[in-house]
């Protein structure tokens, strides 16, 4: 009983997708969406991502910088998430946690810029007071 009422579905033109009922694709469609995507849609603010995606893709069509011309549909997004943590708590908390280890990355990286400058400017004075004794008549 459960094949026809699939049958009867997707005979029908749609098929359930996660918790929301989906359009049948054509296979002439584009290729399937990833499965993040299809989370994103799936949920409260499946409008604000696509409409994010749809920003981010005419950007990248067109040469845009996507940050610049898609910040307005990004804050919408990121606000309707935070306002939704029942369902995008694990994408909050997994982009909180790459904002802290990006933020760590860079710390260490100006931490061993400034050991090195520090090396580099010392090895550079050593250098060139030894190419000033060399240089000098005697």
């Amino acid at each position: 009983m459960k094949g026809d009422i699939d049958t009867l579905l997707l005979s029908d033109g749609w098929f359930l997708c996660g918790n929301s009922w989906q359009p049948e694709k054509d296979e002439e469609d584009e290729e399937e969406e990833c499965g993040f995507c299809l989370f994103m849609k799936a949920g409260p603010c499946g409008n604000q991502f696509s409409a994010w995606e749809k920003c981010v893709e005419g950007a990248e069509a067109s040469g845009i910088n996507i940050v610049e011309k898609c910040v307005s549909v990004t804050h919408l997004l990121k606000d309707c998430m935070e306002m939704h943590p029942e369902y995008y708590g694990p994408v909050l908390q997994a982009e909180k946690a790459m904002e802290e280890q990006a933020a760590r990355d860079e710390k260490a990286m100006e931490e061993q810029a400034a050991a090195e400058g520090v090396n580099k400017e010392e090895m550079g004075l050593r250098s060139t007071s030894e190419a000033q004794e060399t240089t000098l008549p005697v």
